[in-house]
């Protein structure tokens, strides 16, 4: 069975998001955005070190969503 829920992107947070994920994510309740937070926030890739500055965390997604939007 193909249907529009077969195409429903689960939004979660993201350092780089698109106009249509920003749109998404303001129509979800307060409640439902916080529970994602902690979810996306529970990751064990959230617990690994990093030396990582916050400015490379971000040029890094950049990268990642640049290349998401022109491949």
């Amino acid at each position: 069975m193909s249907g529009t829920a077969d195409k429903t992107v689960r939004i979660m947070p993201s350092a780089t998001p698109t106009e249509a994920e920003l749109a998404a994510w303001a129509a979800l309740p307060r409640d439902e955005q916080i529970r994602r937070y902690q979810e996306a926030l529970s990751h064990p890739d959230c617990a690994t070190p990093t030396d990582d500055s916050m400015d490379d965390v971000l040029a890094a997604a950049r990268q990642q969503a640049a290349a998401r939007t022109n491949g």
